[in-house]
């Protein structure tokens, strides 16, 4: 399947699902599956209920889909504290 036959639609979180998945509301009020993309887990981007993301689907599966990117949300620090890594 091509890249271009994706869709790329907003959405809120409304859900935490175990084993890394999340409920999310589109705007078009139907609520979909969705996990998170691989580079949002690489760096560590993590989503909280009520965040609004942009999901990314197929036209072939309407029912699950892809958090491919989290909106800032007002008045939070850009980075937050760091924690100690593993140190000998």
């Amino acid at each position: 399947m091509a890249k271009e036959d994706l869709m790329v639609l907003d959405g809120t979180i409304d859900e935490i699902l175990p084993d890394g998945r999340f409920g999310v509301t589109l705007e078009n009020t139907h609520r979909i599956i969705a996990y998170t993309a691989g580079k949002m887990r690489r760096f560590r981007i993590r989503s909280v209920v009520g965040d609004r993301v942009q999901v990314e689907m197929t036209p072939y599966d309407l029912d699950k889909g892809r958090i491919i990117f989290r909106e800032r949300t007002p008045g939070a620090a850009p980075g937050g504290p760091r924690r100690g890594g593993f140190r000998r």
